[in-house]
């Protein structure tokens, strides 16, 4: 049989990758990109929002959570959950009707698509005459009522999506019974709203956009009542006794209209223009909640100045001598309110008004003095600020934890107390094993730290970077703050802001040690800050020092951006992560690569210039040294100013357009044709916005010419005790990889912690390696003598790691874009390696060491590479074999920020971008895996006195 096996098929091996590998996606973190639709169901206490990619989620409390996908992508324009029901209806933009249920399978639940429907017109008949404008489920569970462009309402049974062909209500019908002097037929275009009235399930309220509202009385397939307003309709609204309902106009205004038990035409018992007498925006949306005061709240969207404010998104609310409009920065898409669902209630007694804008979930606390906003512990706008860069972190000990959370909910205060009101359902998933941080770098010089551990993805703290340096904009000043006169009463909410004081203020890079408390990040203008945690606000002066990586090299001159200026004398922070040095690189280029030792109390950085270690201790320049090669002028540009510099851009282009042709005559012996000219221009363009690696969110290209720019561009730092001059004495060092496929390593001296003070760290280079096929270092390993990676500092000191064997021999892994190459230490020969693009076509673009254990036994696990490709797939390679395990395609090859902004766990997940404002969670262990798990009780339901026990169901919260 061994003649039959394929050389290196090993069946034990092959039963043991079952049972460490397995790929999936399991949630998706942040907030919806472009939402388009929100629903709520009182009953289930389960909100859902659609997004214009055809995307529907659910969420109830934390934790609980659903998501489904209509096949057709199209974007989903209103959601209506069927009362006292696990369904919701969603109506998109091409007409169609989907119904969704959450369905038990296998012990659990998710949430499937039923039946889907297009309603359609006779042969001939116009678009218009089918086209659904308004949706109401009615509270028998029975049917949908359509409203539509032509007037028609039809009626459709649920859930086979029949349409009742012989309870349509048409246009004529309504006509009858309304005086012809009051109406024509133009009245009753486009049904704008229907509304169930609230005490009588047999009379329906419908209103048209020119106006005119009718209550019609399905039993007898008449209308009862008609009114008429002035202004163009938008919305409709019933009071909870019925006996009054509220219409919102385009003109700005609201109308209260009285419902009478007999036939008199009614006449408004109120018009009110909120923000006139000036022309104003529409009001689309309404409500009108009572209390046990007596005060109504009246809460609507809109109606703002159309001279002065008419470019703001804004919802008011009104409450006796009480009025403040909420002012979004983005698009308000719709918006609801929790109040008492129980039929027998008198009052509405509103509790929060819940928003959706276009960028952010806003949460708004009616009962609290003030009307503050709720902490959101999900659906958090990642995107508040550009996302720059990630760092995760495993495994946080429970000290530093709860130092940051404490240091958050100092920052909190001005948060409303009232708990999460969205709680439907209830999380039944195990408590997450362990506690896991995920930072994010932010545009605006933020840095957020995250609670990753379970499904929920919670901001914890909040890191500010601005304080140390002189900006245009004072970080005390309150946008909240308004004069005691102004009008309208405007109040920013939301943390949703997009712009940026000053570009060079971004975050490019995060380290932190969750042993010590240390934390590095550097920034785009070459600002390297090293911040200790302190719990409580200080002030102090910020060190500074300057890192010249040009080291007065004659010929070159930056071009770029200049330094950021700091702030001189002491600074204020919260307490929190703060800053006590400041490392500034010259040229102020963006800063490629971060490196932090707690233990030796070092800090390395890198830019496009060269790379140096800063001893942080003793504040003092341990060494810098200048990667730049004589052709590397286009790193001296820097990343802001070439965008400006379109004249230079283009000149660059066509000489190197013309030393591409001179060169291909030379090989090839001909001459070169206009596809040539354009294929060396565009991969200029690509070559140089790929190497800048400014953000993940930027397009990265994945071209890269034989005549490469930037050849010192510093890509991977590392800091390693092992042997790097004999095999005798193993000593710390530190470890470069760039651009060009060049390896420098430096002999590092640190003195014993009695004289740490007294003497200077010293530094000495050691090594040099030039890869010969010269392609960008991405990843740089040590392995001790037992093939094992080396522990991180103070992993050993704190009990979490063994020693690393300093026995045996150690071992150097170089990853390159193209190769894994494995060298012996410390005479660094070539010993093994693995030509990744020669056979796989494909290039490196994320590398980390994984840790993945049996889901069959505790007592095995193992350390692998986790690779990320250009292709977008994610290969697994064994240490230090370097043999290829299994290989999951994971981001499409097309979605080169998601492939950028990827960042991987030390326990085989993984995130990464699928738009600005979402992370997908992966994970490539069958061990390690983060997915919902809910069940959703369902109430009891009273109707007509008759009580219905509806069973429990379990729900995997899975997409669809």
């Amino acid at each position: 049989m061994r003649r039959f096996l394929r050389p290196g098929h090993d069946p034990v091996r092959e039963r043991l990758k079952r049972d460490l590998f397995q790929f999936n996606k399991t949630v998706e973190h942040g907030f919806p990109h472009q939402p388009s639709a929100l629903g709520y169901s009182p009953f289930l206490r389960l909100m859902a929002i659609g997004t214009r990619s055809g995307a529907i989620k659910l969420y109830g409390a934390p934790g609980v959570e659903f998501m489904g996908l209509h096949e057709e992508n199209n974007t989903v324009m209103q959601i209506h959950f069927i009362p006292d029901q696990c369904q919701l209806v969603t109506l998109l933009d091409d007409n169609s009707l989907h119904l969704w249920s959450l369905k038990q399978h296998g012990g659990a639940s998710e949430l499937l698509e039923e039946h889907r429907f297009t309603l359609k017109g006779p042969p001939g008949s116009p678009p218009s005459a089918t086209q659904v404008t308004a949706v109401l489920p009615h509270s028998s569970r029975e049917v949908l009522y359509l409203g539509t462009e032509s007037g028609n309402i039809f009626v459709v049974e649920l859930p086979s999506f029949r349409v009742l062909e012989d309870r349509t209500i048409t246009p004529e019908a309504v006509l009858q019974r309304i005086p012809e002097d009051n109406c024509n037929r133009r009245s009753c275009e486009l049904v704008e709203a229907l509304r169930e009235h609230p005490k009588n399930p047999d009379q329906i309220l419908i209103g048209y956009s020119r106006g005119l509202i009718v209550l019609w009385d399905l039993q007898n397939n008449k209308a009862t009542h008609h009114f008429l307003g002035s202004q163009q309709l938008e919305n409709l609204y019933w009071q909870r006794d019925g006996s009054k309902f509220i219409s919102c106009h385009y003109d700005g205004s609201y109308t209260q209209w009285p419902v009478s038990s007999d036939n008199r035409q009614p006449e408004p018992l109120e018009n009110t223009v909120p923000y006139g007498p000036f022309p104003c925006k529409a009001i689309s949306k309404i409500y009108w909640q009572t209390t046990k005061n007596g005060l109504p709240y009246i809460i609507f969207q809109g109606g703002m100045p159309r001279a002065s404010y008419g470019d703001r998104h804004s919802i008011s609310v009104i409450h006796g001598s009480q009025q403040t409009a909420f002012d979004f920065t983005s698009r308000v898409i719709d918006f609801f309110i929790i109040f008492s669902s129980d039929p027998a209630a008198e009052f509405d007694d509103p509790s929060a008004l819940v928003v959706l804008a276009e960028e952010e979930l806003v949460v708004i606390d009616l009962k609290s003095a003030g009307w503050p906003a709720v902490h959101p512990p999900y659906l958090a706008s990642l995107h508040c600020s550009a996302i720059t860069c990630s760092h995760h972190v495993s495994n946080i000990p429970l000290k530093l934890w709860e130092r940051i959370i404490s240091a958050g909910s100092k920052q909190n205060i001005h948060y409303s107390s009232m708990p999460w009101p969205i709680d439907g359902g209830t999380n039944i998933a195990p408590d997450p094993p362990q506690r896991d941080l995920l930072l994010t770098g932010h545009e605006d010089g933020t840095v957020r730290f995250w609670d990753a551990s379970g499904v929920c993805l919670h901001l914890l703290y909040k890191l500010s970077t601005v304080r140390v340096f002189l900006t245009d904009a004072d970080p005390n000043d309150n946008m909240n703050t308004l004069g005691e006169d102004e009008w309208p009463p405007l109040r920013k909410v939301g943390t949703f802001d997009p712009y940026s004081d000053d570009p060079r203020l971004g975050i490019q890079k995060i380290y932190l040690c969750k042993y010590s408390g240390y934390l590095a990040v550097a920034g785009t203008a070459g600002q390297v800050l090293v911040m200790e945690l302190n719990d409580e606000d200080a002030e102090h002066v910020v060190d500074h020092a300057e890192a010249d990586l040009l080291q007065d090299q004659e010929g070159y001159r930056w071009k770029g951006h200049e330094k950021l200026k700091t702030r001189d004398g002491p600074v204020r922070f919260e307490a929190g992560f703060q800053p006590f040095v400041l490392v500034q690189c010259q040229p102020p280029a963006v800063v490629t690569s971060l490196a932090l030792h707690s233990e030796w109390k070092l800090v390395a950085f890198g830019t496009s210039h060269g790379f140096g270690l800063f001893d942080h201790q003793q504040k003092r320049l341990v060494f810098v040294k200048c990667t730049l090669h004589p052709s590397d002028q286009l790193a001296l540009e820097g990343p802001l100013s070439r965008v400006k510099s379109l004249k230079k851009s283009l000149r660059q282009s066509f000489r190197r357009i013309r030393r591409s042709r001179v060169s291909s005559r030379k090989r090839r012996g001909g001459s070169g044709n206009a596809s040539e000219v354009q294929e060396a221009n565009a991969k200029f363009d690509q070559d140089a916005l790929q190497e800048m690696e400014l953000a993940p969110v930027q397009r990265k290209i994945e071209a890269r010419s034989a005549e490469d720019s930037f050849t010192g561009f510093v890509r991977t730092l590392y800091f390693a005790d092992t042997f790097l001059r004999d095999s005798s004495r193993h000593c710390p060092s530190l470890w470069a990889g760039t651009n060009g496929g060049t390896v420098y390593a430096f002999c590092l001296r640190v003195p014993p912690a009695e004289r740490r003070m007294d003497e200077p760290v010293r530094a000495e280079q050691a090594k040099e390696i030039q890869l010969m096929h010269r392609a960008p270092v991405v990843g740089i390993l040590v392995l001790d003598g037992r093939s094992t990676p080396l522990p991180e500092p103070l992993e050993v000191a704190h009990d979490l790691s063994k020693s690393p064997d300093m026995q045996g021999s150690h071992q150097l892994l170089v990853v390159s874009e193209e190769q894994f190459k494995v060298f012996t230490l410390p005479k660094v020969s070539s010993k093994l390696k693995l030509k990744l693009t020669a056979l796989e076509g494909c290039r490196v673009r994320k590398v980390t060491v994984a840790n993945f254990g049996s889901c069959k036994t505790d007592d095995y696990s193992e350390n692998d590479l986790a690779v990320l490709t250009n292709l977008g797939d994610i290969q697994i390679i064994s240490l230090p074999f370097l043999k290829l395990q299994i290989r999951y395609p994971c981001i499409r090859k097309e979605d080169v920020s998601g492939i950028a902004s990827c960042v991987f766990t030390k326990y085989g997940q993984g995130f990464y971008l699928i738009s600005p404002s979402e992370f997908e969670r992966f994970s490539l262990s069958t061990k390690w895996l983060v997915e919902p798990r809910c069940i959703v009780d369902m109430p009891e339901v009273t109707i007509n006195n008759h009580v219905h026990n509806k069973a429990g169901t379990e729900n995997a919260a899975r997409k669809s």
